[in-house]
């Protein structure tokens, strides 16, 4: 991979004439960035005709996902125009990605202006109209009158949803004109370099759901993402009708310690150290980011509007800049005290958003916060352990091979293997048991990739009990990413699948659980399967070792879960699932979910957002701080049947043996 890398870096080279030429990927290029994803991709190693018509569909789907923008005859315009570009790009020619902008500003206008007609005069909320969500089993529009009907029916639903906020009907429509007014905006800032970048991407994941190129923004945040740090003034921001609003401030930040910025303030303009205001309003929020981040040391100035009742202050903060540390995203752990009869038992969660590390010196890394944790937990002498991976979407693999090994002695984890059948097994050579007890693992169809590695690892050699919705998310490949030169942004490339110990991958199926209870995760069209142009799934030959795995020393052995204990919860489980109203009212919406076949009916929405009005409210709320959103994630249904399993398993006797001697 090295050789070649080295050749891309020779022909970014010898394409860059001018340092502007940094953190912008010209037109130019895009060809030998193409070449190397094909010479080391898994399996997809030519720009076949395929490969072509993939990325044309890709980049369909990104400019307009909704196919509200669109007409059929544009659609056919662009394919054939983008299907030139890959010869036209070779010379630097990328007039059709200009072409392509132009068409969506113009339909984004045109958008508006029906929505304005649709407001003009009295408008009532139609109750009866159902929108179609699934893009699959509608196409785009072939005039005027069918984009209108399309648009209508979206109207409503989405004023329904704005006023299942609590927004009156008024409020509702002005907020809806602005969106409108926003995407022509964000239309209009499609300029040529994102268009390109927009195309790589779409090569990218032709290839397969999760090869990509990113972008020099993107890949800022996929290392603050892996590494839980930034630099900047440590508020969490969002976007709300154009106006960039502080969501909340995290503790340790200049904000926080500053105490001059509180949730729902709007920032409305940035100025660096000395220099001259911007008006932020209606920026795009990752713009406003890049604003407000910047060097430890530097200064920010905001411009803040605070609400006051029913009066308004504008105030001006100076902030410096400092590193954040993201630790409420890092690995943390609850301990619950749960009565069994007359027998009392402490029970340890440990919650693991991610599989995140990085490469800088001192930089936080996942496997150093658990070992931590279930050490601290072991020294409290806990009679069971949950690991909930539930919202977990994977990371660093050899994290979660190092973590498994702090539940068994030692032995083969995973194995990547290429398409030439080239194996690597990576084992845990830590021969530690640090907790030997009853362990329980949380997963959703959320939980992918490291996430499936340690579940199933733990299940294969029947270390823990997987428990919650009835599979993991199903990836089994393995991506490695180069950073590219000249502030390029970075590749990311799928180049193996992975392995179980038992030797099946967890592609498309992923960890089965032992025991199941309904989530809202739990939809027909979320998982690897479901994504554009995923990898196949294949298998290896077995390479488990129980013997290395258990250990003979009695402190560190620990009881493997077997088929007897799992019909003995599951049994309880179930009885206890089928009389909880919480998951009867998630059953109830997936099964109305499944039978509505993407049809969203306003009728429905205005319903529900009459019931529980002040409970979702309560939990809005909850969720603007870290303690409460520690109080959501505990007392979700799912959680706490967690507990009660392990509760069921702490006083578990097993029936002694009738085998003859």
């Amino acid at each position: 991979m090295k050789q070649k890398t080295f050749a891309f870096i020779s022909t970014l080279l010898l394409l860059s004439s001018t340092s502007s030429f940094a953190q912008t990927l010209q037109c130019q290029s895009v060809p030998a960035l193409m070449n190397v994803f094909l010479n080391n991709h898994f399996s997809m190693n030519q720009l076949n005709a395929e490969v072509k018509t993939r990325t044309v569909v890709l980049f369909l789907k990104f400019i307009d996902p909704n196919k509200q923008l669109l007409y059929k005859a544009d659609e056919k315009k662009i394919k054939t125009s983008l299907e030139a570009l890959f010869d036209s790009m070779k010379t630097g020619n990328c007039a059709a990605l200009g072409e392509v902008s132009n068409i969506l500003v113009e339909r984004a206008e045109e958008n508006l202006k029906i929505v304005n007609e649709k407001f003009k005069g009295k408008f009532v909320l139609d109750e009866t109209v159902k929108y179609q969500t699934d893009t699959k089993k509608r196409d785009y529009p072939n005039d005027l009158e069918g984009k209108k009907t399309i648009i209508d029916a979206a109207v409503y639903t989405q004023i329904a949803t704005i006023m299942a906020g609590d927004v009156t009907l008024d409020k509702a429509k002005q907020q809806l004109i602005k969106r409108y007014e926003l995407s022509i905006k964000r239309a209009k800032e499609m300029t040529q370099p994102k268009m390109i970048s927009l195309f790589a991407e779409s090569f990218a994941h032709s290839l397969d759901p999760h090869s990509d190129y990113l972008s020099p923004e993107q890949l800022d945040e996929f290392r603050i993402s892996m590494n839980l740090s930034l630099e900047g003034i440590g508020v969490s921001l969002s976007s709300d009708d154009g106006y960039t609003v502080v969501q909340e401030i995290i503790t340790g930040g200049s904000a926080d310690r500053a105490h001059a910025l509180q949730p729902k303030d709007k920032i409305i303009a940035v100025a660096q150290d000395k220099k001259e205001s911007v008006n932020i309003v209606d920026m795009d929020l990752s713009d406003v980011v890049k604003m407000i981040r910047g060097k430890k040391g530097t200064k920010v100035n905001l411009t803040v509007v605070r609400q006051k009742g029913t009066k308004s202050e504008t105030f001006n903060v100076m902030l410096v800049r400092d590193k954040v540390d993201m630790k409420e995203q890092a690995a943390k752990v609850t301990y619950e005290t749960k009565k069994v009869g007359t027998k009392s038992y402490k029970i340890a969660l440990i919650d693991l958003p991610s599989f995140y590390g990085g490469s800088e010196k001192n930089a936080r890394d996942c496997y150093s916060d658990l070992k931590k944790l279930v050490e601290e937990a072991a020294a409290k002498k806990v009679d069971g352990m949950i690991l909930d991976l539930s919202t977990n979407g994977g990371g660093l693999l050899q994290d979660a091979v190092k973590i498994a090994g702090l539940f068994i002695k030692a032995g083969p984890v995973v194995a990547t293997q290429d398409v030439k059948k080239n194996r690597e097994v990576l084992a845990d050579d830590d021969a530690k048991v640090v907790y030997s007890g009853p362990l329980m693992i949380l997963t959703t169809r959320q939980s992918a990739s490291a996430s499936e590695i340690l579940a199933g690892a733990m299940k294969d050699y029947h270390r823990a009990l997987i428990v919650g919705g009835d599979h993991t998310y199903g990836k089994g490949s393995v991506q490695v990413l180069n950073p590219l030169p000249l502030g390029l942004g970075a590749m990311k490339l799928t180049t193996q699948m992975f392995y179980l110990p038992a030797g099946v991958s967890t592609q498309f199926g992923g960890v089965v659980s032992d025991i199941s209870m309904p989530s809202y995760l739990d939809l027909d069209d979320l998982g690897e399967q479901y994504m554009d142009y995923a990898l196949p799934p294949t298998k290896t030959e077995p390479f488990i070792s129980m013997e290395a795995a258990q250990s003979k020393d009695p402190k560190e052995a620990w009881t493997a879960v077997n088929d007897t204990l799992v019909k003995f919860l599951k049994d309880k489980s179930s009885k206890r699932v089928e009389a909880n109203q919480e998951f009867k009212d998630i059953q109830k919406d997936l099964e109305e979910t499944k039978k509505n076949e993407g049809w969203i009916k306003v009728a429905d929405i205005m319903k529900k957002s009459g019931k529980d009005k002040q409970k979702r409210k309560d939990r809005k709320e909850k969720a603007t701080t870290a303690k409460g959103r520690q109080e959501l994630w505990l007392k979700t249904p799912q959680v706490q049947e967690s507990i009660s399993i392990m509760e069921d398993w702490l006083s578990y006797a097993p029936a002694p043996s009738t085998a003859k001697k």
